[in-house]
């Protein structure tokens, strides 16, 4: 850690201020507030945006290839934390890499704000991908810094700094979804607000609040091996640029290959992460059991977002499509469906937290946890199913089987996420402390990745069919998990 070692940095941190929490933790909240305000408001209205005829102020993509880019979209917002996270542990540190996040995901709400052509739609998508690399694995990062291993207001911290994202979660797709038809870009440029508020927090009050958190390079470049790194860059970047510029008028580099390319990738790097951490020389025998009991966990997150992150593709489509939009005397914009897992997760959060708190030593284990929340995830696909059942598929559907669906998943995901977070800083190995945080977000890449290619079978004639299959998969694997948590548990080496 560059000549700090953990103790130190702890110290460094008020340690109370903030609900009986690290004051540094305030500052992670306000920006993470801020980041996802940001995020999921333009994620609400994104997808309506692609498919709604230029007439109505959208793209005029075709819906199914929408679906299909938002489900990719997502995809290369997590897969980019590897990016990030590389960065952070071998060049900039994770402070600085919230900070140049924050920024790039600004300028990308800019693009999307001003009214433009596809062109410039996929500009503010590479600006944000790269932009929530940075920040998204980093700032989750720090917050692990702020507490010592054996502080047990850990798993409580993570659950008041999850609060924060589900916050901000919550009111953007209200707001954003309430002016997307006055005008799209009138809601991607209070997106862009949003995150400046985010970064004014982070930069004005960091210094005072998180101490040395963040500050250090866990496993810093030499120079010889930094010239070596932006030779590569310079290299792949003019390589990339005249494979594009030969590949698109070719017709090699279509939507459809581009989409194979991430699903491949989704497989690929998490797999190529795994095999560096455990044959590093720098991860110890325990660290490499760690690493092998992480595996299963990873599978099961995977699994898990395949079905939550449906939320913003098939359920927003669902929405917009097979649900009655007039509902007790309110015209109910399809964006707002958006704000119901986070409503959830607000309203439960505390009530896990305390649950935990209560169980103690009696809580069900972390692979337990990750095992309940599939079949959650499992439940609420089923659900969803049961209209169609009823009703067939010619007439629309009362918005509280959406409400049911998302508050089943809530449950599971307040099961998985944010001991997924505590689970990942623990489990990680102290040199890939950051880049393991990122893998935990390669869960949603992967997932996003597989969603691509399933959103390619959603059709109203078929929509038993496809909740059916992906939620009973999910309860069977759920029930698998379940029976190998003793052996799982083994493996993670005291972690609890």
């Amino acid at each position: 850690m560059a000549g700090l070692d953990k103790q130190k940095i702890v110290a460094s941190v008020p340690q109370k201020g903030f609900f009986g929490h690290p004051k540094g933790l305030s500052t992670l909240f306000f920006t993470e507030f801020w980041e996802r305000f940001s995020y999921y408001g333009m994620r609400a209205i994104l997808v309506y945006y692609m498919y709604y005829e230029v007439s109505k102020g959208g793209l005029g993509i075709d819906e199914n290839l929408a679906l299909a880019i938002m489900s990719i979209y997502g995809s290369l917002v997590y897969m980019s934390g590897i990016i990030g996270g590389w960065l952070a542990d071998r060049l900039v540190g994770t402070s600085r890499a919230v900070l140049y996040g924050g920024i790039l995901i600004m300028f990308g709400h800019l693009v999307l704000a001003i009214p433009g052509n596809v062109a410039m739609f996929f500009m503010s998508m590479v600006l944000i991908v790269l932009g929530t690399g940075l920040l998204k694995p980093n700032v989750s990062s720090v917050v692990g810094d702020i507490y010592s291993e054996e502080d047990s207001r850990r798993d409580a911290g993570f659950s008041i700094f999850y609060m924060a994202i589900n916050l901000g979660a919550f009111l953007s797709p209200l707001i954003l979804g309430s002016l997307m038809d006055i005008s799209f870009h009138l809601g991607f440029s209070i997106a862009a607000i949003g995150m400046f508020f985010g970064l004014l927090v982070f930069v004005f009050t960091k210094k005072k609040n998180l101490g040395l958190a963040g500050t250090y390079i866990a496993n810093p470049l030499s120079p010889a091996e930094k010239k070596k790194f932006f030779t590569t860059v310079g290299i792949v970047i003019v390589g990339l640029g005249a494979l594009v510029a030969i590949a698109i008028p070719a017709g090699y580099l279509t939507f459809g290959a581009f989409i194979n390319l991430v699903g491949i990738l989704g497989l690929v790097l998490p797999t190529a992460y795994f095999i560096v951490m455990y044959r590093s020389p720098k991860t110890t025998a325990t660290e490499r059991s760690r690493v092998i009991a992480y595996v299963p966990l990873f599978i099961a997150g995977v699994m898990f977002w395949a079905i939550q992150e449906q939320g913003s593709t098939i359920l927003a489509n669902y929405a917009d499509k097979r649900t009655q939009l007039e509902f007790a005397g309110i015209t109910i914009s399809p964006a707002w469906f958006q704000s119901l897992n986070p409503l959830f997760i607000i309203t439960l959060a505390p009530v896990f937290a305390w649950l935990w708190v209560k169980l103690g030593t009696r809580q069900p284990s972390i692979p337990k946890k990750f095992a309940l929340a599939l079949l959650f995830a499992g439940l609420s696909f089923l659900v969803i199913l049961l209209p169609a059942y009823f009703g067939g598929t010619d007439s629309l559907v009362n918005p509280l089987w959406l409400v049911l669906s998302y508050f089943i998943v809530v449950l599971g995901e307040l099961c998985l996420s944010p001991v997924g977070l505590s689970a990942t800083t623990k489990l990680a190995p102290k040199a890939f402390s950051a880049q393991t945080m990122s893998l935990w977000f390669l869960t949603s890449a992967g997932a996003q990745a597989l969603n691509a290619q399933l959103v390619k079978f959603y059709t109203l004639e078929n929509e038993m069919l496809y909740f059916g299959v992906i939620g009973t998969a999910s309860i069977v694997l759920g029930i698998i998990l379940l029976a190998l948590s003793p052996k799982i548990q083994g493996l993670m080496k005291g972690i609890n």
